[in-house]
């Protein structure tokens, strides 16, 4: 037993851990005492704990409260640990004590071994790595720390990718008119075009809120410590490491103005959290759209057709599905509940101290993470590369009863009303039954119920905007 293992202690005791282990006493107590779900906090976290130490090493050397020698070996070994080097040396789960001191010591304890290897002397995790923190300030900061690097380096880009080539799709379908649906029901008549560009407003609306939102996670409450007072803390501190975390990752983080808040209170998390979930809505919004329009190919609207990706049944042959969207109507499905999640833990803090710091960490991480990913499959994997059905795109606007809402300024509602439903029940063109229905020319009627000039608005002029 010996051989594998080592003693270990801390203000409890001592303690066995792992022989080859980096980690200390207080990880194993961790790991022992929440055997729970398996889940480990997220690689992002990970490596925000170890972008915020090595930040923390550098504002104490700045200000003289550790030796160089010290300071710069905690700053390599922090490196090591943001670089992911050591991912498995943080085994606690997720589901551990609510302020998350469990993993704050892992990485304290885990940078501490890695410091006094380099040194030939002991580091202490407490002493030298967690000078002037505490984990009542550091979780929170890791929190805003990775889901504004997720942000701006993963979900943003994506969003933006997507985005592009939703414009680029609509401008090349800008000419290509089809039949537009409310409740499900035939409709006015659009572009294609034009039904894109909504998918595109709307990304760039959820673009914007994020962008908004972000300004609050770049605010971070480090130099906190304890509950806000900053007590066992420099005064310069939290702002020297804010400072740092700037240079280290190139996003604006700066020292909050209230240090209570950002300990006491998850709002910048739940805040961030609601706008992933307004994103969810509308990216669900844009996958429904292409399961709809791509839904068939012979019983359904048949507009557009998928990329065929891979077999769609075990039974029936040829059968394809809209594999993409529907992975990202998950996803959008798991970003809604964590997002519940998040929420109720956001409401958990009583006094000076959020308590559930680690479960919004993995869900805020794991919907960025998702999100990213899948917003790049549908752009690449779906609307990039569907084909329109120009046939029954044309079958269907030609035969479409609700065209003769432009008719409504000339003859009135009723009269149109009339020409509708006959239309629909002899499964006529509009403008055959209006011809009989009405004292309107052909011409006149073809320039009313133009389909593409119907697209532009304008009131019985046949396509003038307005």
């Amino acid at each position: 037993m010996t051989a594998k293992t080592r003693l270990e202690h801390d203000s409890l005791g001592e303690l066995r851990v792992p022989a080859q282990a980096l980690y200390g006493a207080q990880t194993q107590r961790a790991v022992d005492n929440f055997p729970i779900s398996g889940l480990r906090m997220p690689r992002g976290f990970i490596r925000s704990l170890g972008l915020i130490k090595a930040s923390a090493a550098e504002a104490n050397l700045s200000l003289g409260l550790l030796p160089k020698n010290t300071g710069a070996a905690i700053v390599r070994a922090a490196d090591a640990v943001a670089r992911g080097e050591v991912d498995a040396e943080f085994p606690i789960d997720v589901f551990q004590t609510g302020s998350g001191t469990s993993s704050n010591m892992n990485a304290n304890e885990v940078i501490a071994t890695l410091a006094s290897r380099q040194l030939g002397k002991p580091v202490h995790a407490n002493d030298h790595v967690n000078l002037g923190q505490s984990s009542n300030d550091v979780i929170p900061t890791a929190i805003q720390v990775s889901a504004a690097l997720a942000w701006h380096e993963t979900l943003r880009p994506a969003l933006k990718h997507l985005k592009s080539v939703i414009d680029k799709r609509a401008k090349a379908l800008a000419k290509v008119v089809k039949t537009g649906r409310t409740h499900l029901m035939d409709a006015m008549p659009l572009t294609l075009g034009q039904e894109l560009s909504a998918w595109s407003a709307q990304l760039a609306s959820a673009i914007e809120r994020l962008d908004d939102s972000a300004k609050r996670l770049q605010r971070l409450p480090i130099g906190g410590t304890a509950i806000g007072t900053g007590i066992n803390a420099d005064a310069r501190f939290g702002k020297r490491a804010a400072a740092q975390l700037r240079v280290r990752t190139g996003v604006k983080f700066s020292q909050a103005a209230n240090l209570f808040e950002g300990i006491a209170a998850q709002d910048a998390a739940v805040e961030f959290s609601g706008q992933l979930n307004a994103l969810a809505v509308a990216l669900n919004k844009i996958a429904n759209d292409l399961r709809w329009m791509n839904s068939g190919p012979l019983a359904g609207l048949g507009e557009i057709e998928l990329p065929a990706l891979q077999p769609g049944s075990s039974i029936m042959p040829g059968k394809v599905n809209p594999v993409i969207p529907e992975a990202m109507a998950m996803v959008c499905a798991q970003v809604i509940g964590n997002h519940a999640t998040i929420t109720f833990a956001g409401a958990s803090g009583n006094f000076q101290l959020n308590v559930m710091l680690p479960v919004i960490a993995h869900n805020l991480l794991q919907s960025l993470e998702l999100l990213g990913n899948a917003s790049r499959l549908l752009a690449d994997k779906a609307i990039a590369g569907f084909t329109v059905r120009h046939d029954r795109i044309d079958e269907a606007l030609a035969r479409n009863p609700i065209l003769v809402t432009a008719l409504n300024p000339v003859i009135g509602y009723e009269a149109a009303a009339a020409i509708a439903k006959r239309a629909y029940k002899e499964k006529r063109p509009v403008l055959e039954v209006a011809k009989q229905m009405t004292s309107l020319s052909e011409a006149q009627l073809r320039k009313l119920l133009d389909p593409k000039a119907l697209t532009k608005g304008g009131i019985g002029s046949g396509g003038s905007s307005g």
